[in-house]
């Protein structure tokens, strides 16, 4: 049996987990050592009851798929003791014991800011996560999200516009794409970048897989990077991890009335740090800046639209209230609109508000 055979033997095993993988690995040294150790000190170690699954259960078929897999171009199995394992995550308490990977395993090693938040984003926190991830990756740093829908699509996105490096860290195996939609994005981050799973090949999605995905996703990263978040979101999980683990924690402030910005607000009370461009970002890690991209503001729009885009403000606002602020006919604000809405620089929110875009 090849030595990732017995790395695979010893993790593709139900119960035993990477804390009680290490423990044994701490105890014997290399998976074959365990192995030949025998039933009984293994179960010294860990107990009989997980003694027994280790040593009686049959995982030969799921061992020969997984190094099957392994050969085909582009996908590697990396294991705690392989030099290309990521260092960051060496540094946790808890990292995975293997990583199946698809792409350029040499970005594990390449400095990384994960950019997470909310799968039913505004079309703000899409464009947000876009534009922030881009000025990221133009900068070197490798953008790490989870690859599901909202924050983490955007933020992806906008890493491969830049040509820039992007790690996408599944919560299933990684011959599994979730959610289907992201089929094709799953792919070009193969191609051009990295995704990366710990668990299993034929994992389905399972609730309970994803916060241990975001304790990857914030162990691989410098910080973590919260763009939008309601009370109780996910992304709120990876920060904490991230704060646990030492990484820096970054969150976008957004309107007070936005249930997807209470998230942010709650970690910037909590200490994480308020930005309001990638600039920040770069200028808390210490990292190379990039010149400011020139913001687009309603001085810069001509005549009767910049004024309509300063009657709306940055907040959510009826029709009602656009009116009162500014000068024009009801017919001329909703033509306006229309074309604003067509350049995707206003959206519209539940109950007949509308907010601006950018």
């Amino acid at each position: 049996m090849s030595d990732l055979a017995h790395w695979l033997r010893l993790t593709l095993v139900p119960g035993i987990g990477p804390e009680r993988q290490r423990d044994l690995l701490a105890a014997f040294g290399l998976p074959q050592r365990i192995f030949e150790a025998g039933r009984h000190a293994v179960a010294g170690v860990i107990g009989s009851k997980f003694a027994n699954s280790l040593f009686d259960h049959d995982n030969a078929a799921a061992i020969e798929a997984a190094l099957r897999w392994a050969e085909e171009p582009g996908n590697h199995i990396l294991t705690l003791a392989d030099s290309v394992f990521p260092q960051a995550l060496l540094q946790t308490a808890d990292p995975p014991t293997l990583l199946y990977a698809k792409g350029r395993v040499a970005l594990l090693n390449t400095p990384g800011l994960a950019v997470v938040g909310s799968r039913n984003a505004t079309a703000q926190g899409l464009s947000n996560a876009e534009a922030f991830s881009r000025v990221l990756a133009e900068a070197g740093l490798a953008v790490v999200s989870g690859l599901a829908l909202g924050i983490d699509t955007a933020a992806h996105q906008g890493a491969l516009a830049a040509r820039g490096p992007t790690v996408a860290v599944v919560g299933t195996g990684a011959d599994r794409i979730y959610p289907a939609r992201n089929a094709s994005l799953a792919r070009r981050i193969a191609e051009e970048g990295l995704l990366i799973s710990e668990f299993a090949l034929g994992t389905p999605s399972a609730a309970h897989n994803f916060p241990r995905r975001n304790r990857i996703i914030a162990g691989l990263s410098r910080g973590v990077l919260v763009v939008e978040a309601a009370v109780g979101s996910g992304s709120l999980i990876t920060a904490r991890l991230a704060t646990e683990q030492g990484r820096e924690v970054f969150a976008i402030p957004g309107s007070i009335h936005s249930p997807l910005s209470k998230g942010c607000h709650q970690l910037i009370k909590q200490g994480a740090k308020l930005v309001e461009s990638a600039q920040d970002v770069l200028e808390e890690l210490h990292w190379g800046v990039v010149p400011p991209r020139q913001a687009a503001h309603e001085a810069d729009t001509p005549g009767e639209e910049g004024q309509l885009l300063a009657a709306i403000g940055h907040d959510p606002v009826d029709m009602d209230t656009i009116l009162g602020r500014i000068g024009l006919t009801p017919d001329v604000v909703f033509a306006m609109l229309t074309t604003l809405e067509l350049d995707g620089r206003v959206e519209r929110l539940p109950g007949g508000k509308l907010q601006r875009v950018r």
